[in-house]
């Protein structure tokens, strides 16, 4: 048996008691509810916040504060973002070397990938490619196989276009032989 929609319990057509959402407006006792729990849902996490450096393409990434000033070599395996100062040479051949907005770098680069933002003095060589920035200034050659300067940037040097290394699936062009000339059949 049904009872009125303005009662705080009915039952539905099998027979199952199902309570009506209590309003604080009505007198009386306060219906008794029979939640029903709902499944749990996974939460995804909360996005996180980009750094605002480049992130480094491979493995870790070390960095130079802008209150650091180094005067040496330095030699490593992972990527390394500059926002201080560097007096020397720096060696990281397959990795990325950042010069930060901040950076100011008086030294030899030789890196995969170098990203120009500051200020760079001295030769630089990558393997893939180098980038030269709108706020970035670079005074010394540079070798790469791709180079690109943004509107802005201040370059004085020389460009040296390298063919790249061995990459995988494209075979090296061979020297360009003579023909040789065709004996005719006697």
């Amino acid at each position: 048996m049904a009872l009125p929609w303005n009662s705080p319990s009915l039952e539905d057509r099998k027979g199952i008691t199902v309570s009506a959402m209590w309003k604080p407006t009505q007198t009386g006792t306060q219906p008794t509810l029979s939640p029903t729990p709902e499944p749990s849902r996974p939460v995804p996490p909360a996005p996180v916040a980009e750094p605002a450096r480049p992130a480094p393409s491979t493995g870790d990434q070390a960095t130079i504060g802008k209150g650091l000033y180094i005067k040496g070599e330095i030699t490593g395996s992972e990527s390394l973002y500059i926002d201080g100062k560097v007096e020397g040479s720096i060696n990281l051949p397959g990795n990325r070397v950042t010069v930060g907005r901040n950076g100011q770098v008086a030294a030899s680069i030789v890196a995969r990938e170098i990203v120009v933002l500051g200020k760079v003095k001295g030769n630089i060589s990558a393997t893939d490619r180098v980038d030269i920035r709108a706020e970035g200034a670079l005074t010394g050659d540079v070798a790469a196989a791709r180079i690109s300067i943004e509107d802005g940037a201040f370059f004085k040097g020389g460009i040296d276009i390298k063919k790249p290394e061995g990459k995988a699936g494209v075979p090296a062009a061979p020297a360009a032989a003579a023909p040789e000339p065709v004996k005719a059949a006697q």
